[in-house]
């Protein structure tokens, strides 16, 4: 991988969930850079996260550019494979590539049905790969092999969903995934991998929010508050149960049918789930949680970064100055 030591990586993860512009981006990118950042990624909220991903790998020279995550219902796989051989092109093969299922009720809301996600997810995966390969059968369409070969990612943040990454996958991409269980999910993955693909490495690919302060309550609340939106999504909530935050979850859950705002949710999260999922605090207490995520077996933390008392943007470039090289 391009830009950091092997046994070092800490990447970026950029949101399109709020305005951001293209220059910002690549200003941010440009910065990762230069401080040895292993990667960095584009998340797919209100933006296109490949095309994102390679107007960012035309700015760049050494970084590895990727997704964390793009949703594959917005994407015929056709095109997720031809969009992903363009920027691999772009970057001269530093593309990384995560891919998830997003959320039932937010892509209702856009008019598209789910279906069984898990089933179409694995089926996604493999015909990317194939079309990548050169070997998926499309007639004219038919796509030549690669030039690069783009490791692919699956989100996961189940068991069984971290199995089905270890079939067709190079590794998992979790979020919000608490400390004590990230373990669990790459020990599954991993043995799947070895039983179905007879491979030894997997990788573990984690985004981290982090809340960068000299004031450790007030990147607390920082924290509490972002993850309150989280707590919204039946997924994220499930994830929080099966760590032993269930009776939290059900509080929040009631509050939220009840009319509760995002505030007052923000009051119900509790601070042992934010030390699982987190980053907060000093620059020190941060590299010290990011050992931590190291140490169950994270190959590459990549900071999710939001403000605490700056804006989106000078957060990001502090905690790119400040985390760089840990």
């Amino acid at each position: 991988m391009a830009g950091s030591d092997s046994n070092n990586l800490i990447g970026i993860v950029l949101s399109t969930v709020t305005h951001t512009s293209l220059v910002e981006l690549t200003e941010i990118s440009k910065c990762a850079e230069k401080h040895g950042f292993s990667t960095v990624y584009i998340n797919e909220g209100k933006g296109d996260a490949i095309t994102l991903a390679t107007a960012i790998a035309l700015k760049t020279k050494s970084i590895s550019v990727g997704t964390n995550i793009a949703n594959i219902y917005f994407r015929h796989p056709y095109l997720a494979a031809n969009s992903i051989r363009l920027l691999a092109e772009a970057s001269n093969g530093r593309a990384r590539i995560g891919f998830g299922i997003s959320h039932r009720d937010l892509l209702r809301t856009v008019g598209i049905d789910m279906g069984n996600a898990r089933t179409f997810l694995k089926r996604y995966v493999l015909e990317v790969r194939l079309s990548l390969q050169g070997e998926s059968n499309k007639g004219f369409l038919t796509p030549e092999k690669a030039k690069y070969h783009t490791p692919i990612f699956v989100a996961a943040n189940t068991l069984e969903t971290a199995e089905l990454a270890g079939s067709v996958g190079d590794g998992i991409m979790p979020y919000l995934s608490p400390l004590s269980s990230i373990s669990t999910l790459i020990s599954a993955a991993k043995k799947t991998a070895e039983k179905e693909k007879k491979i030894e490495t997997f990788d573990c690919v984690l985004s981290i929010p982090t809340f960068l302060s000299d004031s450790k309550t007030e990147a607390l609340s920082a924290a509490k508050y972002n993850l309150a939106f989280f707590a919204m999504l039946p997924n994220y909530r499930r994830q929080w149960r099966r760590a032993g935050f269930g009776k939290e979850m059900d509080l929040i859950q009631k509050s939220y049918r009840d009319g509760a705002h995002r505030k007052d949710i923000a009051s119900l999260i509790p601070e042992t789930l934010v030390d699982q999922v987190c980053l907060y605090g000093t620059a020190k207490q941060c590299q010290k949680k990011i050992e931590a995520f190291r140490n169950q077996g994270v190959t590459e933390p990549v900071l999710a970064v939001s403000p605490v008392s700056q804006t989106r943007h000078q957060a990001t470039l502090e905690a790119i100055e400040k985390l760089s090289g840990v």
